[in-house]
């Protein structure tokens, strides 16, 4: 048994079991990986996939066994290489954040930009996704940690911590009707054309339930991922927007004006996560700390350690 047919094994499942697709991800040979998993599979005394002739098809009982072992084994390799690469370069190295378009726009540049001033050799990468995309990319160690509102929470596999609270705000023209309330209610909103967020993204379930409990059909004109495209149809005067707090200047946003709507669509949490094992650089610690001063190292690791606490904000 070697480390290269567990890397193979993982890497086909990772593939939809396409070896060719899995040779190619890990620069060998088709036939090669082909061979190596049958001798792994003769050392083992199981067939850890089923076939139909010689094309794979999915994992076996005994296989989907053998691969949460490769996994936790494969996790302890990269976590050696890690900590290998930590000492060798304290300050220096590579670091992927995936998050969603709004943290990425909104609430990133300064964390990044302090951060930036702190460990200026470390080469820093945003992937920008849905939640759902952005959790899969830390689950496959393509990033190291996902920031996101939704989704995210609720994922095996992943540890997530709350980083800060916020709430939506309704944008509308300067001078618009809504204005005059004192405090806007669903129905004055739904009696307008909505643009808002696409279902996917920052506390869009909460819009449509609070519109659900009060039997509320709003006419939702436009769907984006974007609070400035939403914004700017906004301006146009083509509808009322429903956006996050973080997402409204009021100097960049001189033709718009905000009206709070926490008390019509309750308050959202923003969170960090990290694969559940991994290992974690120093300075990838000081992000989420500057991200969240809440969150220090050593809450991050007790969390981590599987401590059964309670994170919430």
């Amino acid at each position: 048994m070697n480390l290269h047919q567990l890397r193979f094994v993982r890497e086909a499942v990772r593939q939809n079991f396409n070896l060719t697709e899995a040779a190619k991800a890990l620069y060998t040979s088709q036939p090669g990986v082909s061979k190596a998993i049958i001798e792994l599979e003769e050392e083992l005394g199981i067939d850890i996939f089923s076939r139909h002739g010689k094309r794979i098809r999915g994992l076996t009982e005994p296989g989907r066994a053998v691969l949460k072992s490769v996994e936790l084994i494969m996790q302890e390799i990269d976590g050696l290489k890690q900590i290998g690469k930590e000492f060798a370069a304290q300050d220096s190295g590579g670091f992927t954040i995936a998050t969603t378009h709004t943290q990425a726009r909104y609430t990133l540049p300064k964390v990044v930009q302090a951060f930036a001033q702190k460990f200026p050799k470390v080469r820093l990468s945003l992937i920008q996704g849905n939640p759902k995309q952005i959790a899969e990319m830390v689950l496959k160690d393509q990033a190291d940690i996902a920031i996101a509102t939704e989704a995210i929470a609720s994922l095996d596999g992943l540890v997530t911590l709350p980083c800060y609270q916020w709430e939506h705000i309704v944008v509308v023209p300067q001078e618009h009707p809504l204005l005059k309330s004192e405090e806007i209610t669903l129905e004055e909103i739904a009696a307008y054309p909505i643009i808002t967020y696409d279902s996917a993204f920052t506390g869009r379930n909460k819009i449509d339930h609070a519109f659900a409990v009060r039997n509320l059909k709003p006419d939702i004109l436009l769907e984006a991922i974007d609070a400035d495209v939403i914004k700017t149809y906004v301006e146009m005067n083509m509808g009322v927007g429903i956006v996050a707090g973080m997402a409204f200047d009021p100097e960049r946003d001189r033709n718009l004006r905000a009206i709070p709507a926490g008390h019509l669509f309750g308050t959202n949490v923003s969170r960090v996560a990290i694969k559940q094992g991994a290992y974690l650089r120093g300075y990838v610690y000081t992000f989420i700390e500057l991200l969240a001063p809440v969150l220090s190292r050593k809450m991050i690791e007790r969390a981590m350690s599987g401590e059964k606490e309670s994170y919430e904000l």
